[in-house]
């Protein structure tokens, strides 16, 4: 009513009216569309489930081995008879040594071991062809002991014993492992000889010594020959009386 009046006033046509009036509501409805088509949507959200908010927690436990370890009876069955004696061996095997079996030989047997050290000037294939004397020395100890060895390769060499010209061994088959004897002195001088009876396999007949008081274990001399057959190694020992004052060994 009050936009008619305003045409009335100013004299304004009716098509210019109607005009207008179409132009103005066409805006109206334009805008409206724009604002329905810039409305956001709406999009509905998952329900999940909060895995902090679970306040149960389920642990597996570990399971334990049960089976129990197999016994020694069990494991021999499963041996054969070969791994079984190989085991009994080893568990027999001992370094425990028999004090019942020391005896000279194994007493004197590092003090003979040390004293073989032979010298390159008298260790020659073709041997000694004359006696060898290894020196005079005195004691008052009637008994001693004499070790013997084949120091060179173990080949068979075979020894004599003589004491004053007469035979107290007729024959020791030499080896690696010393061999021993008790020499029971008369009173002034002894003359020990050893005598090679051949030469074995692998050349001259080699062997060394030593002699030992029995009575203390005080070592009388030691040495070590290089003969061919029939050659002799020798020394003396001179037994003295028991209250007679000590002199120094002559060589």
């Amino acid at each position: 009513m009050v936009f008619g009046l305003f045409l009335t006033y100013y004299q304004i046509p009716m098509k210019i009216y109607l005009l207008t009036f179409f132009l103005f509501c066409s805006i109206i409805g334009v805008n409206a569309q724009i604002d329905s088509e810039n409305r956001s949507i709406a999009i509905p959200a998952e329900n999940v489930d909060d895995p902090l908010e679970d306040d149960e927690i389920i642990i597996q436990p570990v399971k334990k081995n049960d089976e129990k370890p197999e016994k020694e009876d069990d494991i021999k069955e499963t041996l054969s008879k070969e791994e079984q004696m190989s085991i009994s061996k080893r568990k027999e095997f001992s370094m425990v040594h028999d004090d019942k079996l020391r005896g000279s030989a194994e007493l004197y047997g590092k003090q003979l071991k040390n004293a073989l050290q032979l010298r390159e000037d008298e260790y020659r294939e073709e041997g000694r062809k004359v006696n060898q004397f290894f020196g005079k020395y005195l004691t008052k100890s009637k008994y001693q002991d004499v070790l013997l060895r084949d120091f060179g390769a173990e080949d068979g060499d075979l020894v004599r014993i003589w004491v004053n010209g007469t035979i107290v061994n007729s024959r020791i088959v030499l080896s690696n492992a010393n061999k021993n004897f008790t020499l029971t002195l008369q009173p002034g001088e002894n003359v020990v000889e050893f005598e090679a009876l051949n030469q074995g396999t692998s050349g001259p007949n080699t062997a060394g010594f030593a002699v030992f008081e029995k009575t203390t274990g005080n070592k009388l001399l030691s040495s070590q020959w290089n003969l061919l057959t029939g050659v002799r190694g020798t020394f003396t020992v001179v037994l003295l009386p028991p209250n007679s004052e000590d002199e120094k060994n002559k060589e």
